[in-house]
This record gives C-alpha cells, sequence and structure tokens, in this order.
C-alpha cells in the first residue's frame, strides 16, 4: 500500500475516534441547556430539535428539584423571620370583678394623689350582686429537715440567697396577686369598693412604717407603752406591705419588707423544751402568732424555702398547744381547764389559714381547724355580743367588741353561713368606724355596752367580717347594704383623720408625705399596731376574696388553670413576684 493511501485511512480513523469520543463525551449542566436551547430553535423535522425535546425531559427531574428546595428555604426564611421578630412578653389577663355598664380601661400605675377627693354624697341602699371567684392552689416544696435537739438560735440566709421565682401567686382566696392591676380594679371607686382617697392614705401610712423601721429591721410601741413586743409590730408591718404586694423584689419597699423579714427569721430560738418561740419580751403574747401569720403570707408569696422552715416550727408550736376544748391561751399553754381566749385565739386560727393557703401543712393542723370551729360554736358564742371574750360567764359583758373576731375565724375557715356568723353580723350591723372608745362620752358611733379599748382592733375584724359577708357570692340584701354603708363610712373616715408626720423620698426621688393613725383612749402609746390595723382595712378590697360560700369541709383548690378560666369574672394575674 502507498504511503498516501495509508496516511489518508489514518486520518479517517482519527477522525472516527474524535467523532465516537465526543459522544460519550460528560457534558455539564449548563453545555446540555445551551445545546437543549440551541436545539429548539431548529425545525421540527431537524435530528437537533428532536434531541433537545429528549435533553429537556432529561433536565425537568432536577430543574424542578432545585425549584422545590428553593421555594422551602424561602417560606422558612419568612417564617423564621416573622417569629423573630416578635417580642416575648408575660400574658397578663385582668377581668372585671363586677359588670359595670362602662367598661375599665387598663391605665400605667401612677402614684396616688396626696389630697383625698371630697367626701361621698349621702349613700342610697342598692341591691349588690358579685361573682365569687375560686382562685388556685399553692405549690409546696420538699419538707425541711427535723430541727436540732440542742437549743440554738438560728440566723438563716438573706432572704435575697434564694431567687424569687416567677411565678403567680395562687393562694386559695386572694385576689389576683395584689399587682398595680388588681389593686387597680378594685380601687376603682364606687360603694363597694375604695378609691383614690384610700389609696392615697395606704401609701402615706406604708411611707410612714418604712421612715419608722428600726435599724435592725424591727418596730416596736413607744416607750411608755406596757405592751412592747417588737414581734407582734413587725408582724404587722410586714402584713400591711404583704396585702399591698409589696415583697422583697419592690423597688420603693423592698428592702424595707427584706429586713423586717429577716429580723423574724433571726430572732427565732428553740426553747429547752424542744419548742420554737421569738427571741422578744411579749413573743409568747401575740408576738410568735401574727410572726407566724405574717411569715406564712410572705412564704406564700415569695416562696423562699427560709421562711417555709421558721413558719413550720412557729405554726406546729401553735397547733400541738391548742386547748383539749378547741381554744388557745396566753403564752400557749395547754391547760385541761382552759379559758379559751377569743383574743388570743383570733391570731392562732388566722395564722393557720394563713399556713395553709400558703401550702405549709404541720402535723395535726386538720384536726385543729375541726376543734376549733367546735369551740367557737359551743364554748366563744354569745347570742348578746355575737362572741364572748372567754366562755366563762363573768366574762359575757367583757370585751364586747371581740364578736367580730370569732365571726371571721368561722368565715376564713369555710363556716360562713352559720348561724353563729349570722348572729355576729348583726350585732356588728350599726357600727361605724372611730378611734374613741366611747369612754369620754363620745356617741357618735354605734357600739355595744362593755369595756371598747383600742377600738381599731375590733374594727379590723368587723371591716373584714362585713366585707365577707357583703361581697360573698349570692349575698343578702342585707350584708349587701351593711357593707356598702361601712365601707361608705370607712372611706370618708380614715383618709381624713391621718397624722402628719412629714416627708421621706419617693421612688422618683421627689419627697412623698408620710402620716399615721393611733387611737384616742388610754393605749394611744401604740401607732404602730393602729397605723397597720386601719390601713389593712382600707386594703380589705383586694386582700382576699369574699369565702362566705366555700363548703366547710371542702379545702380542695382548683389548678391554676381552672382558677384562669373561672367564670366569676375576678382576676386572675399570672405576674413576676
Amino acid at each position: 500500500m502507498s504511503e498516501e493511501l495509508e496516511e489518508a485511512v489514518e486520518e479517517v480513523e482519527i477522525v472516527d475516534l474524535e467523532a465516537l469520543s465526543k459522544q460519550y463525551e460528560v457534558k455539564g449542566f449548563f453545555t446540555r441547556f445551551a445545546e437543549m436551547c440551541k436545539g429548539l430553535g431548529k425545525p421540527h423535522n431537524t435530528r437537533e430539535y428532536k434531541l433537545a425535546r429528549i435533553e429537556m425531559q432529561r433536565m425537568m427531574a432536577p430543574v424542578m428539584a432545585i425549584l422545590f428546595v428553593g421555594i422551602l428555604l424561602a417560606v422558612m426564611i419568612v417564617l423564621t423571620a416573622g417569629a423573630g421578630a416578635k417580642k416575648k412578653g408575660i400574658e397578663i389577663t385582668i377581668a372585671q370583678v363586677e359588670n359595670n355598664d362602662e367598661p375599665i380601661e387598663e391605665t400605667p400605675e401612677e402614684e396616688p394623689p396626696d389630697e383625698p377627693p371630697p367626701e361621698p354624697p349621702p349613700m342610697e341602699d342598692v341591691e349588690i350582686m358579685v361573682d365569687n371567684p375560686t382562685p388556685g392552689p399553692v405549690s409546696t416544696l420538699t419538707p425541711v429537715a427535723a430541727p436540732p435537739a440542742t437549743q440554738v438560735s438560728v440566723k438563716p440566709a438573706t432572704q435575697d440567697t434564694v431567687a424569687f421565682v416567677n411565678s403567680p401567686v395562687k393562694m386559695k382566696s386572694m385576689v389576683g396577686s395584689r399587682t398595680p392591676g388588681s389593686i387597680g380594679a378594685a380601687t376603682r371607686g364606687g360603694g363597694k369598693y375604695g378609691d383614690a382617697s384610700t389609696e392615697a392614705a395606704v401609701y402615706k401610712a406604708l411611707r410612714w412604717l418604712k421612715k419608722t423601721q428600726q435599724p435592725d429591721g424591727s418596730w416596736q410601741s413607744e416607750a411608755n407603752c406596757h405592751y412592747k413586743s417588737k414581734a407582734a409590730c413587725t408582724g404587722l408591718a410586714v402584713l400591711t406591705f404583704l396585702a399591698h404586694g409589696e415583697t422583697p423584689k419592690q423597688k420603693e419597699f423592698g428592702p424595707t419588707v427584706k429586713k423586717a423579714i429577716e429580723w423574724l427569721c433571726a430572732n427565732q430560738k428553740q426553747t429547752k423544751a424542744g419548742t420554737w418561740t421569738i427571741s422578744d419580751p411579749g413573743a409568747e403574747e401575740y408576738g410568735l402568732l401574727i410572726a407566724t401569720y405574717a411569715l406564712c403570707e410572705a412564704y406564700g408569696m415569695t416562696k423562699n424555702p427560709n421562711l417555709k422552715t421558721v413558719a413550720e416550727r412557729f405554726l406546729q408550736r401553735i397547733v400541738d398547744n391548742q386547748s383539749p376544748t378547741g381554744g388557745w391561751n396566753y403564752g400557749l399553754r395547754k391547760e385541761s381547764t382552759a379559758p379559751d381566749d377569743i383574743s388570743y385565739g383570733g391570731w392562732c386560727i388566722q395564722a393557720i389559714k394563713a399556713g395553709k393557703l400558703a401550702g405549709i401543712h404541720v402535723d395535726g393542723m386538720e384536726e385543729c381547724i375541726k376543734k376549733a370551729i367546735k369551740c367557737l360554736k359551743t364554748r366563744n358564742y354569745n347570742k348578746r355580743t355575737g362572741f364572748a371574750y372567754r366562755p366563762d360567764r363573768s366574762h359575757y359583758e367583757s370585751y364586747a367588741g371581740l364578736g367580730g373576731v370569732g365571726c371571721l375565724a368561722m368565715q376564713l375557715l369555710g363556716y360562713g353561713k352559720e348561724p353563729e356568723v349570722r348572729n355576729a353580723l348583726n350585732v356588728m350591723k350599726d357600727w361605724r368606724p372611730n378611734f374613741d372608745n366611747g369612754e369620754k362620752g363620745d356617741k357618735s358611733h354605734e357600739r355595744p355596752k362593755g369595756s371598747w379599748s383600742s377600738p381599731q382592733y375590733y374594727y379590723y375584724y368587723a371591716s373584714q367580717c362585713k366585707f365577707q359577708a357583703g361581697m360573698a357570692e349570692n349575698a343578702a340584701p342585707a350584708d349587701q347594704v351593711a357593707w356598702e354603708e361601712w365601707n361608705k363610712a370607712m372611706k370618708a373616715f380614715y383618709p381624713s383623720n391621718m397624722k402628719d408626720a412629714g416627708e421621706i423620698p419617693g421612688p422618683d426621688g421627689k419627697p412623698r408625705k408620710c402620716a399615721y393613725w393611733v387611737n384616742k383612749d388610754r393605749h394611744s402609746c401604740r401607732p404602730v399596731m393602729d397605723t397597720c390595723l386601719a390601713a389593712l382595712q382600707l386594703m380589705v378590697y383586694y386582700r382576699y376574696l369574699p369565702q362566705a360560700t366555700l363548703k366547710a369541709d371542702d379545702e380542695k383548690s382548683t389548678t391554676a388553670a381552672e382558677a384562669a378560666t373561672d367564670k366569676s369574672n375576678d382576676i386572675d394575674v399570672s405576674v413576676d413576684i
């Protein structure tokens, strides 16, 4: 074969190999896409057009997959951006306490005015229908270890060493959580509620208490007073601050409350007999009882376990030292022949109720409550005075104002519909607030005969009894009117009868007025007690709910969700406490 022919054959073979290799060449996506677009532009009967149609079918699957992923990513980005734009907040639901024709508008918290408004016009008798909510329970913590057997004086850690949790106050029968919202709803005016003047008076009293607190965190009566229990005065002051929703976290009064609670805890001590008390003169009288009451409420509002430990110790002693007949005696003496002093026992019952509300349950508490009710009904009851100071007939006519003690005790324990309570309310029907006991000829207010020293002590109970009965669900018209008439007199009397005590800086640094109350009788050396008792009356609107409709044997609490959906239209607030 000639050389020319061989070269020609080799060239043909090279061309064929190049064409064959191009057929198996792996083309990129964009190259295939470009060729497909080019082929689709050719006539339909050409080979290029047909190949382009085939290529388009092949590329549909990856193209759709890419588009689907892209659309999905875009949707996720939009949703994520929308969710991130929402601000995290706390939902607070406030419903009306009563059904008014005019809607209630929520307004920012404002300082109450220093000067009260003009005295309201004479009140007309009206019929009131009030819904009665059923609040929820309080969770409990793990019980603390048993106290040491030796005599010790314990000073626990400061009250801010344990975090105050974000949790709604769910104390059974407490209005909301004593927040500005619930206070505002209960002081919007009207015959059944407080108003701007009552709140102004409360603020003046709280600032006076802040101003007069001792450096160690306590309060006490004046030097010439025969009864100088720091524990009683400090416990009453703590109860007054707590009633206004003031815990150690609040800005203006938080440090005051914290120091006071620390004083109560730091002064606990164990006796040689192994029981617990407070190291303070007079503690074995009312001081220990009122301190226990205050610590139980403080624990219910803060969940600080330090408070629970001390409150449990004191509460157990109160329960263990109930008399065999169901009452209590001075010094917590458990006697076989007990006088069952109702004035002393009233504070025992209030402490037990507060402990129960806060979720503190000590041994024998339920049996103790049953015995206390039996004692009130069979030993302390007196038809003329409502309830007698002691069962001994020689005391039936003395301390006639103590009818409210037994009345409130039975209401708090769920026996508000009993005939003994009905009679006591009738006894108190015409009472009116006053600081004079009538011994000097002042007959401007109705009161029964007999000793009437420290009238604010009796009105403290009367205000709560009338509120409980008059604001209860399906309250009797007479109880509704009695509450409104008392409330009208109380709102006019207390704000206008305070004693000026200068000023202290407010939360904004501006000067704020301070004032206090004091009785005009021989016990005028106890302004702390009188101020606290009067202020607690002006906070009765939002401190506790009416309980007269509670079943006597039913202490089952609803859950937080049930409380939130309760049809009673009262306030259910979940806030940072």
